[in-house]
């Protein structure tokens, strides 16, 4: 298993698919683990296994991080559009509230959230072309890219529909500033 250091560019890691005994699949786990603590810009996954297990948590962050986004911003929209209509802005601004929530509980503090997946097929070919000593033939690449706007950004779209939804119920049921 090659990693830190053995591969041809010092900014990439590459974690190698050499099963060398009933551990394999845990050694494979440190070294990626391993290498997103120490922040390496690029990270090759070549076992299949871990490589898709790592695509799909990223996926799942993203799709979180997509859907606060949009809903909050629908949220906004439809209550400027139909301001006397709650009952199509409030579940919006719920869902963004619960995605930016769950994202983040469950991601913000992981590595893996700093990293999106290459799928560019071009960019992919050249970078397999650039490290000709891989031995999978569809390896996971992972570049490393700042996130704090992103956080930022569903953050601030979240609290914006919140407040929004908040006020917006408050001057239509004025019995709910006492609650």
């Amino acid at each position: 298993m090659a990693g830190f250091g053995d591969s041809e560019f010092n900014d990439t890691v590459i974690i190698r698919e050499i099963y060398d005994g009933e551990n394999s699949q845990e050694k494979f786990e440190n070294e990626l683990e391993r290498a997103l603590e120490t922040c390496c810009p690029t990270i090759v996954i070549e076992p299949s296994k871990l490589g898709d297990d790592t695509s799909r948590w990223i996926a799942i962050g993203n799709c979180l991080h997509k859907t606060a986004v949009l809903s909050g911003f629908g949220s906004l929209v439809t209550g400027l559009i139909w301001p006397d209509r709650p009952y199509i802005y409030c579940p919006m601004g719920a869902v963004s509230l619960f995605c930016t929530g769950l994202y983040s509980v469950s991601w913000q503090f992981d590595p893996c959230c700093k990293y999106q997946v290459l799928r560019d097929a071009q960019k992919l070919e050249r970078f397999q072309q650039r490290l000709n000593s891989l031995t999978s033939s569809s390896p996971v690449v992972l570049l490393r890219h700042d996130d704090r706007r992103r956080k930022l950004l569903h953050s601030i779209v979240t609290v914006l529909s919140i407040a929004y939804c908040t006020w917006r119920l408050t001057q239509l049921y004025p019995y709910l500033k006492y609650i």
